[in-house]
């Protein structure tokens, strides 16, 4: 049924073909399988078993090396040196929670701080992004008195029970409680807003989130927060324009809520225009400044820490009739990685860097568009770009099926990638900050040669 598809699942390897492995990888996966159960994946049709990595570079058990245009959550690049001396350093000197003073930890949490408005003034640590997120909502409920929550239709913001819940792309929108609202994404390459009778996309967004919100009320389901990944990443990478989310914002604090800023994946510089992905959508005189902020994956390189951002308005109550405390969230030792992150992203000018490759990948992209018409879009930020796929010939119809062959091919020629958006036709290119325009080349020549090979 429509609206009730799972994005991508078809995108992983299926366990019906173990026996097209070859017998080492074979025994392998069934090890795994039977170790750790049926609701994990691996991905693409022939799986790929990694042994190490390094900068862009990842190698399988056969010292053969791949081209990593896919993990963010290495946005160092794999095994940093300066992340790796940071962990091991402090390791070798203490790992405790928050219940002791430490100085690491304070002094990290005042770095991070001062790369956000000066509004955020709070910064609580936890384990995982999905952590962040489950502490953020429900830091949110309390604040507003209310339970409802409004996303994206194809919207991931983690797997914990709070988190999944709002999170479509895993059960499809049945799986939604009574308590979710879920709107189309602001998706610039389908929606026309002035054909819709709006003036903008970003007037057509702030309507759809209006009418979510309206609808809560109408169930008797008090307003609580609005939650967006500042890239849509699931939803298909959906960047421009920017400033569309500005009008979003001005609704829901007028309906006395929370915006809830989900920057796990956008967030340390990778949309090249600033540290912060919902800064975009903001001005000089204007600025964008969300309720709360979730960060996780790349804050460590790695290394388990994530946090929740708020103004001290937000959680003030919170703070006040609970209390909050994480066993290993904020460990010394992960704080340790995390400052190494934070320094070696301003010390290599990572953020420029992303800016400066990712504007010369999508030009590349652009250009390789005009030779291949299954790619009707390309879009992005900084290092977080998308390629659509499409059916020549049709109204913007999605080839999924074309996508994963793509991003199959793209495998056997020693380039890894994945997909996104509701229909997975949406080839998501999201490597490491520290990928190079000769990386980008790289990229672009594979797929040009992929398309060209599968009659794209």
């Amino acid at each position: 049924m429509a609206g009730q598809r799972k994005a991508g699942p078809s995108s992983y390897f299926d366990p019906a073909r173990i026996d097209t492995l070859d017998p080492r990888t074979a025994e392998l996966v069934r090890r795994r399988t039977d170790a750790l159960g049926p609701a994990y994946r691996l991905f693409y049709e022939q799986p790929v078993q990694i042994v190490r990595g390094s900068g862009v570079h990842l190698y399988d058990a056969n010292g053969v090396e791949y081209l990593d245009a896919y993990n963010n959550v290495a946005s160092l690049g794999h095994a940093h040196p300066r992340v790796t001396d940071a962990v091991c350093a402090q390791a070798g000197v203490l790992n405790t929670h928050t219940r002791y003073l430490h100085e690491g930890i304070v002094r990290y949490a005042e770095d991070l701080l001062s790369t956000l408005p000066p509004e955020l003034g709070h910064v609580m640590f936890t384990c995982t992004g999905s952590e962040a997120g489950d502490l953020a909502l429900r830091i949110a409920k309390h604040h507003t008195g209310g339970t409802g929550v409004v996303v994206t239709r194809n919207a991931y913001h983690g797997v914990t029970t709070e988190v999944a819940a709002i999170s479509p792309s895993l059960g499809g929108l049945d799986s939604l409680p009574p308590w979710v609202r879920w709107v189309p994404a602001p998706d610039a390459y389908r929606i026309d807003p002035v054909a819709l009778g709006y003036a903008d996309l970003g007037e057509w967004f702030a309507a759809q989130v209006q009418a979510a919100i309206d609808d809560l009320a109408a169930n008797g389901i008090r307003f609580a927060a609005f939650v967006a990944d500042s890239i849509f990443a699931s939803d298909g990478v959906l960047a421009d324009p920017a400033g569309f989310l500005a009008p979003v914002r001005e609704v829901v604090a007028r309906a006395g809520g929370v915006y809830l800023a989900d920057e796990v994946q956008p967030g340390f510089g990778r949309t090249g225009d600033a540290m912060w992905g919902f800064v975009r959508h903001g001005s000089e005189t204007a600025p964008f400044v969300p309720d709360i902020v979730t960060i996780g994956k790349p804050m460590g390189n790695g290394m388990p820490i994530a946090a929740t951002i708020l103004t001290p308005e937000v959680v003030a109550e919170f703070g006040r009739d609970m209390r909050y405390f994480n066993t290993f969230g904020g460990n010394a030792v992960s704080v340790a990685a995390a400052q190494a992150v934070l320094d070696v992203v301003r010390e290599e000018r990572l953020q420029e860097n992303a800016r400066v490759v990712g504007a010369s990948l999508r030009a590349m992209l652009g250009e390789l568009a005009t030779r291949h018409a299954v790619i009707g879009d390309v879009r992005g930020a900084g290092l977080f770009v998308a390629v659509e796929l499409v059916v020549p010939g049709t109204d913007r119809e999605p080839d999924e099926a074309l996508t994963l062959k793509v991003v199959n091919g793209l495998r056997r020629r020693r380039v890894l990638l994945g997909t996104a958006g509701i229909d997975n036709n949406v080839l998501k290119v999201r490597p490491p900050l520290v990928f190079s325009r000769t990386d980008a080349e790289r990229l672009v020549t594979e797929l040009d040669a992929t398309l060209a090979e599968l009659g794209g």
